[in-house]
């Protein structure tokens, strides 16, 4: 932090905003890998127990109610729920075949918990983007507002110049840090959802194929 004291009292209004976005978009950035980390994993044990707990039960009920206490975050019991859920009478869904509307709520409830599982990606990708550039323009304009120091001083020596670009080039640094946590993130993220997507596709195809051979 002392380190960085000179280039905080050198920047004017447009150094030091671009410092703070930066400041926000790692703290931003480190809250989201947390509680990602925090939900996947819950949700991978959560999916692999359910899953066996379920297929050991001896009824629809049982089953569902097992999943109660193991399914802390809810990516099984959805899928459940949809296909005790009855159609609306008089709508266009209770016209397709029971397959078609089982097949449509549980594609509609994986979708949903899918959805859940993805939250904070967005966010991981845009500022794994755009730090980098911010960081740069920050750089830019520290070397630009040094160069306008150094042209009213009219002293151009080395030593004139290589500290107030030395802490422009900070930026580019800074941008760098920020962004390389949340493209990491956001590809080991991708590969646990992606996992949890596969074993919940599987459940979903098992449970249709159970209830339309041998109804509950």
């Amino acid at each position: 932090m002392q380190a960085l004291a000179p280039f905080w009292q050198q920047a004017d209004t447009v150094g030091r905003a671009v410092a703070l976005v930066l400041l926000m978009l790692s703290i931003s950035t480190w809250a989201v890998i947390f509680w990602k980390a925090w939900l996947l994993a819950r949700a991978r044990r959560d999916l692999r127990v359910g899953t066996v707990a379920f297929w050991r039960a001896a009824d629809l009920a049982s089953a569902r109610s097992a999943l109660q206490t193991l399914d802390r975050d809810g990516v099984l019991l959805p899928l459940v729920d949809a296909v005790q859920a009855p159609e609306a009478p008089g709508t266009l869904a209770t016209r397709a075949m029971p397959e078609a509307q089982l097949t449509r709520r549980l594609r509609d409830s994986l979708q949903g918990v899918l959805l859940r599982l993805q939250a904070g990606q967005v966010l991981l990708a845009s500022v794994g983007a755009v730090s980098p550039f911010v960081g740069l323009f920050g750089t830019v304009w520290g070397v630009f507002h040094a160069m306008q120091a150094i042209g009213g001083s009219g002293s151009a020596g080395l030593d004139q110049i290589a500290g107030p670009v030395g802490e422009a080039l900070v930026m580019t640094a800074a941008g760098l840090a920020v962004a390389i946590p949340a493209v990491l993130a956001y590809n080991l993220f991708g590969k646990r959802i992606a996992a949890c997507e596969a074993d919940l596709e599987g459940f979903a195809l098992d449970l249709r194929d159970t209830l339309l051979v041998r109804p509950d």
